[in-house]
């Protein structure tokens, strides 16, 4: 067991390393943040004052080396904006993005953990049918149009909910149903594919010959090897809660990490962005790494070394 996790550990770190290397090229590439921050009628001294100040008029493989010894000292940068720690300034918009994101993905494992195994429990039926027709539509729909209809509906027609803010918590409320539906479509969908693989697997039948309760069946044996293939959509979705929230924020002005980005980047805030992937990035690689962990304590026969074959 220890052997796996240092390889899915090792793996993670690499995973992390090339997010973070990719992010850093990418930015600087889009665009000069002086002209942002100072404007065009700034005159080319300014700049290039700017530019010394911040580190920019230095080789990109330098800034490159000199970021990544900063990161190893604790030191993520500071804002361009303001000035301050680009970590403390994510930071303060962390909670109120974890109030809108944490409630989501509670409610797409309550909606579509159980959606998914009644589905699959009755197959080609009217039950099934409507479930998974309800799930393609959201799993298709783009969290943008689901938002805006939810707004339509809820806020506008029928003047149930505030349309945006953060004042209240009836102002969560559209935020999290947007995030919750679309994830619980999703999960439902992979939740019913696998117990359908599942329930046609020989030691299935086997158990239902031996006279064992359904229930009994389907908790015991169907769920437990069904687990495997749903963790890892579950774990993709824990990751991925952040960089969802970018559109889910700006649509319902929700003053989140998501809104945040959105601002950072149009203000080539380089630290801020930078911080933000990547927290996006370990978050993705964090979850995806529970999910390495958790198939092999499902299933010992993934955390066993393969033997060697041959003559």
């Amino acid at each position: 067991m220890l052997g796996y996790t240092l390889s899915r550990l090792g793996r993670a770190a690499v995973t992390l390393i090339i997010v973070v290397s990719l992010a850093f090229v990418i930015l600087r590439l889009t665009g000069d943040p002086g002209q942002i921050m100072l404007g065009p009628d700034a005159p080319p001294s300014a700049y290039a004052a700017f530019r010394r100040n911040w580190g920019l008029d230095q080789p990109i493989w330098v800034q490159y080396l000199k970021y990544f010894a900063a990161i190893f000292e604790g030191d993520l940068g500071r804002s361009m904006r303001d000035g301050r720690p680009a970590l403390e300034v994510v930071m303060e918009r962390a909670p109120i993005t974890l109030a809108i994101t944490g409630p989501a993905f509670l409610m797409n494992l309550m909606i579509g953990l159980p959606a998914g195994i009644i589905a699959a429990l009755h197959r080609n039926t009217a039950l099934d049918r409507a479930i998974m027709t309800v799930s393609v539509l959201g799993f298709t729909v783009p969290s943008f149009v689901m938002g805006l209809t939810l707004a339509l509906i809820f806020a506008v027609q029928l003047r149930w909910l505030p349309s945006g803010g953060s004042d209240t918590w009836a102002h969560a409320v559209l935020p999290i149903a947007t995030m919750g539906l679309i994830g619980a479509a999703v999960i439902a969908r992979f939740t019913r594919s696998a117990m359908l693989e599942v329930m046609g697997q020989p030691y299935i039948r086997t158990a239902s010959a031996k006279g064992l309760p359904w229930r009994e069946v389907v908790v015991t044996h169907a769920l437990p090897n069904a687990a495997i293939p749903t963790l890892t959509i579950i774990g993709f979705m824990v990751g991925s809660l952040v960089a969802g929230a970018v559109v889910v924020e700006s649509i319902f002005s929700w003053p989140g990490v998501g809104r945040l980005l959105v601002t950072a980047v149009a203000n080539r805030d380089l630290a801020v962005v930078q911080v933000i992937l990547l927290a996006i990035g370990f978050t993705m690689v964090a979850a995806n790494l529970a999910v390495d962990l958790a198939y092999g304590w499902i299933d010992p026969r993934l955390r066993l070394k393969p033997t060697p074959t041959g003559a």
